[in-house]
C-alpha cells in the first residue's frame, strides 16, 4: 500500500468514470483465484452495462478510491422478479495492499445502508468456507450463516464449499 492511509480513502457511489478502475480491481481479486467465483473480469463492454444498470436501477455499489484508485467495491443487486424484490445479493472485494485495514467494514457498511434505504429487507451472500477473513467480517456486520453449499466452486480440478449468510433489517 502506499502512504495513503485507510481513512483518507473516500467511499462512494459508483459512477461510469470508475468503470476502468472498478474492472482493474475485480480483475486483480479475481486472479488470486481465492475469493470470487469470476476467474478473471469480464470485458470492459460488459462491466460498463453492469455499472449502468446497478445505476439506473438503483442497486447499492459503492467503491473505494485512494489517490484516485478504486481499490475495492461492493455492490448489492436487487433480485430480478417480484418475489425476491426484497432480497439483494452482496459482492465484494478488495485489492492486496489494502486489505485488513477497516476498509471492508466500511465498504460493506455503506452499501448495507444503501440497501436498507433502498427498501430492501435481506441481504445474502454466498463467501468460500476457508475465507475466514471475509465471513468473520461479515458476522462482525450482522449476517448469519444458512448453510454450507458443499463442493459449489470449483477452481483448477480442486472443489470448495460455499457458506451461505444472510442478514434481515428489522
Amino acid at each position: 500500500m502506499t502512504s495513503t492511509d485507510s481513512s483518507t480513502i473516500i467511499i462512494e457511489p459508483i459512477r461510469e468514470d470508475h468503470v476502468e478502475g472498478f474492472r482493474d480491481a475485480l480483475d486483480i481479486v479475481a486472479r488470486e483465484r481465492k475469493y470470487l467465483i469470476f476467474l478473471e473480469a469480464p470485458p470492459i463492454e460488459a462491466m460498463l452495462a453492469f455499472v449502468r444498470d446497478n445505476i439506473a436501477a438503483r442497486h447499492p455499489h459503492m467503491v473505494a478510491v485512494a489517490d484516485g484508485k478504486v481499490v475495492g467495491w461492493c455492490d448489492i443487486r436487487r433480485g430480478a422478479r417480484d418475489a425476491e424484490a426484497h432480497c439483494g445479493s452482496l459482492g465484494m472485494g478488495i485489492i492486496p495492499g489494502y486489505r485488513d485495514r477497516g476498509l471492508g467494514k466500511r465498504l460493506i457498511t455503506a452499501a448495507l445502508e444503501a440497501a436498507k434505504a433502498a427498501g430492501l429487507h435481506r441481504v445474502e451472500l454466498n463467501a468460500r468456507a476457508e475465507n475466514l477473513r471475509a465471513i468473520t467480517l461479515y458476522e462482525r456486520v450482522g449476517f448469519e450463516h444458512e448453510g454450507i453449499a458443499r463442493h459449489a466452486v470449483k477452481i483448477d480440478g480442486r472443489y470448495f464449499d460455499s457458506v451461505k449468510m444472510a442478514l434481515l433489517f428489522d
